[in-house]
């Protein structure tokens, strides 16, 4: 399985950037696919997860953030609004080997697949 992740960049606080991931490579539609991120010295952490329609999302991104999917292109979006300084970090694109209910990605360690990250800095 491969991701590759696009989309990351700088962007003033208050401002958006959509994220995108496209997978290949033994994908199925009912697995979760989903975005963690990390900042130096610190853990991993969810940011959104989506299966079957259903989504998770962190706490300090809801009503920010919205993750969707698009199945005929195995591909997972991030639209990131009123960014903030604290996203700042490098963001991880992810889908899992099997079905699982979303609330085990609350633990990054979950996730089988992970691509290479994307650097998203919020900063004036």
């Amino acid at each position: 399985v491969q991701l590759q992740a696009s989309g990351g960049g700088l962007v003033q606080p208050g401002g958006s950037l959509t994220l995108s991931c496209a997978a290949s490579g033994g994908i199925f539609s009912a697995n979760a696919m989903g975005w963690y991120r990390q900042v130096p010295g610190k853990q991993r952490e969810l940011v959104a997860a989506i299966t079957r329609g259903s989504t998770n999302y962190a706490d300090s991104v809801k009503g920010r953030f919205t993750i969707s999917r698009d199945n005929t292109k195995n591909t997972v979006y991030l639209q990131m609004n009123s960014l903030k300084p604290e996203d700042t970090a490098v963001y991880y694109c992810t889908t899992d080997s099997v079905f699982r209910r979303l609330d085990y990605y609350n633990d990054y360690r979950t996730m089988a697949y992970w691509g290479k990250g994307t650097q998203v800095t919020v900063s004036s």
